[in-house]
């Protein structure tokens, strides 16, 4: 059966500097961080804006790398940035290496997160 993922599968072809290769260019295929996100129902009202600027999101990879993204930086109605869980690199299967974060966006790869382990979305503190 085919996945509601594999059916809305996104592509970006992206050039970004890596700190110890240099500049990549490559063609990340996969879905939309934010519709993955949303399928799994995160803890925000989708209809309130000033409620969804408040989320973020936290991603960690198998190499023990982590980065963070504000959900309005992916969000439709705030940035749009296109933000992908690849599962597709340069045409070929990520299966065994793991999916991959990619910030097209981004002019250096820091936030690109190989091997994906876990994705953690909540709400930034109110202040008292």
């Amino acid at each position: 059966m085919e996945s509601r993922y594999q059916r809305s599968q996104a592509a970006e072809e992206v050039l970004f500097d890596c700190a110890t290769s240099g500049p990549q260019q490559h063609r990340f295929e996969g879905p939309l961080l934010r519709e993955v996100v949303l399928d799994a129902h995160p803890l925000f009202d989708v209809r309130r804006r000033k409620d969804r600027s408040r989320f973020v999101l936290a991603v960690s990879g198998g190499d023990g790398h982590r980065t963070v993204l504000a959900w309005a930086e992916i969000d439709a109605g705030f940035g749009d940035a296109p933000v992908l869980l690849a599962t597709r690199l340069d045409g070929r299967d990520l299966d065994t290496a793991g999916s991959r974060l990619v910030v097209p966006v981004d002019r250096c790869g820091a936030r690109y997160v190989s091997a994906i382990t876990h994705v953690w979305v909540g709400g930034w503190p109110v202040p008292a």
